[in-house]
């Protein structure tokens, strides 16, 4: 599990791969991952946008930016956790993750926080 916190905004996130869903012979590789957040702050803060890079084994890399995350703009209050899964594919067995999410206070100040790197990988391809 990979782990950043930034500005009080801890995230923790865990990537699986999901073989019913994958084609290794049409080169689609789909994985899941979870995603913990948690305020360790004193303010309440709002995830407002996601943005996420998204890179494969062969150089290939995509860039997502959207409105919140699955669908929701998950208020936090000190101590508070929020908790999704959401998923990816990739054209090869290997590749990365990693983005930010804009969050905002009560108050109305913006900043944005990490999401670490993780590894998307097919079971037993990394030593």
């Amino acid at each position: 599990m990979e782990e950043a916190i930034t500005e009080g905004v801890q995230v923790q996130v865990e990537a699986f791969y999901l073989e019913t869903h994958s084609l290794p012979e049409e080169d689609r590789y789909v994985f899941a991952y979870r995603i913990r957040l948690k305020n360790l702050s004193q303010r309440t803060v709002q995830l407002l946008r996601r943005h996420w890079i998204i890179t494969d084994s062969n150089g290939e890399t995509n860039e997502v930016r959207g409105e919140g995350v699955v669908g929701d703009q998950p208020v936090l209050e000190p101590d508070q956790e929020y908790e999704y899964t959401s998923g990816s594919h990739l054209k090869s067995p290997v590749g990365t993750m990693q983005g930010s999410y804009q969050m905002t206070t009560t108050d109305g100040e913006e900043f944005e926080v990490t999401i670490p790197c993780f590894t998307l990988a097919i079971p037993g391809v990394i030593n």
